[in-house]
């Protein structure tokens, strides 16, 4: 139950951003205790939105604000030097329609200029998951990775260099977020593309995502997950979703490969009810399902719903998995009410 009222959405600041305001009150509100936290639940999609169109990390921005706590002042000061000074007008014009009932959405039916074949299609309904490949130029990726070495410090050709501690490792997951080789990757045109076919619409909104960083296991390094895992609610039935990995370098499958479940959206309903009654599915042996170990080449998009159990492999090969997440979706995307 709310104690106090909150911010509108209409009020904004210096930036101009609808809701952004009401996010940071919400958050300061809740860090005192004086918020119920289904204000976040009610509008969890607006707020990612918002944190998509200002080019900002869901963690990274949970983190600085409940760390923090700063002045609604001082919020958009970091939002403005974490994105360089420049923020993109474009998508904040896109997402200040939104609460005028203007979503720009859009449909197409399948055609030769699209990125996806009937083959890829078919494959996906059967499958769940899609390769696009060369969707980003080799350049690209390397420029990505170069980013993501910078920044912890490392050599991508000295294995000695790769298994330093760094603040902002979690795990084979990177914490860096605003980067232009990062940002030029998200917007490929193969890449949106692809998602828009897929969602059969084009007001979709690239997330502002981490990259990976998985080297070779050795006497002092053993891989640690994640594992197979969902990141989504799986009551049924679950709204359609997508999540995605972009290969930032030719990738085997003993590399530290990303793993899936094929086809899994198909039969998770039968599987839930399949189980005894109180088992939890996510303690399940879910590699029972059955797994495929997906190798693809730097510039590769997997794309896969999000229905499928997934996570990465240990790395037995002898090179480092360098990777990106990326993934589009809707600001109405469907969200379960249950977490299960």
């Amino acid at each position: 139950m709310q104690i106090v009222d909150v911010i509108p959405s209409s009020e904004t600041g210096k930036l101009q951003v609808m809701h952004l305001k009401r996010y940071w009150d919400k958050s300061m509100l809740k860090r005192a205790g004086k918020l119920n936290g289904s204000a976040f639940q009610d509008e969890w999609k607006t707020d990612i939105t918002l944190l998509n169109a200002l080019g900002l990390g869901l963690e990274q921005t949970a983190v600085y604000v409940y760390r923090d706590t700063p002045s609604f002042e001082q919020f958009e000061n970091w939002i403005l030097e974490v994105n360089s000074g420049q923020l993109d007008q474009e998508k904040i014009d896109q997402f200040n329609r939104l609460f005028n009932g203007d979503t720009n959405s859009g449909q197409g039916e399948i055609t030769e200029e699209n990125v996806l074949t009937r083959d890829d299609l078919n494959f996906w309904d059967e499958n769940g998951y899609v390769i696009v490949r060369n969707a980003v130029e080799l350049e690209d990726c390397d420029q990505a990775i170069e980013a993501l070495c910078a920044h912890l410090g490392i050599d991508r050709y000295d294995p000695s260099s790769w298994y330093r501690d760094h603040p902002s490792k979690q795990g084979i997951m990177v914490q860096l977020f605003q980067h232009p080789a990062l940002e030029r990757n998200r917007k490929a045109f193969k890449i949106r593309k692809a998602f828009e076919e897929l969602w059969n619409r084009t007001d979709i909104w690239v997330n502002t995502d981490r990259v990976g960083f998985n080297p070779p296991e050795s006497d002092e390094f053993k891989f640690y997950g994640p594992y197979l895992h969902w990141d989504s609610s799986i009551k049924q039935p679950m709204p359609f979703g997508t999540q995605g990995i972009l290969y930032l370098a030719d990738t085997a499958e003993n590399q530290g490969a990303f793993t899936l479940v094929p086809g899994f959206q198909n039969r998770i309903g039968e599987w839930l009810n399949s189980l005894p009654p109180g088992a939890d599915p996510r303690q399940q042996d879910l590699y029972a399902l059955g797994t495929k170990p997906v190798a693809a080449n730097a510039g590769d998009i997997i794309i896969w719903h999000h229905a499928l159990p997934h996570g990465s492999s240990p790395n037995t090969s002898k090179l480092p998995r360098f990777v990106q997440y990326i993934n589009y979706e809707p600001a109405d995307a469907g969200e379960s009410d249950v977490w299960i």
